[in-house]
């Protein structure tokens, strides 16, 4: 049986998502749920991160990332932090 990746969100990211303009708001749930929800391997769109972010994937819409933990033993894609490529990584 094929495993299909669910996309879940911290309340922290949750929280993020809230004050970003309804635009780009729109603009990345869409790419979730176009992209990663109901997927097979959520690896293949994103990008392992490196440093003290490692374990973490990212994925790229534009000039905004999502920053993603992939727990395959739970087949989610936790949303950790979403915003603006030159806040996101602090």
């Amino acid at each position: 049986m094929k495993k299909m990746y669910k996309v879940k969100f911290t309340l922290t990211s949750k929280q993020q998502l809230k004050k970003l303009d309804k635009n780009i708001r729109n603009m990345i749930i869409a790419y979730l749920l176009k992209n990663i929800e109901g997927c097979e391997n959520p690896r293949e769109k994103g990008k392992p991160l490196k440093g003290n972010l490692k374990n973490q994937w990212r994925y790229r819409i534009g000039n905004y990332r999502i920053l993603c933990r992939i727990e395959d033993y739970k087949v989610i894609v936790l949303v950790l932090n979403v915003g603006h490529k030159k806040e996101v990584y602090k």
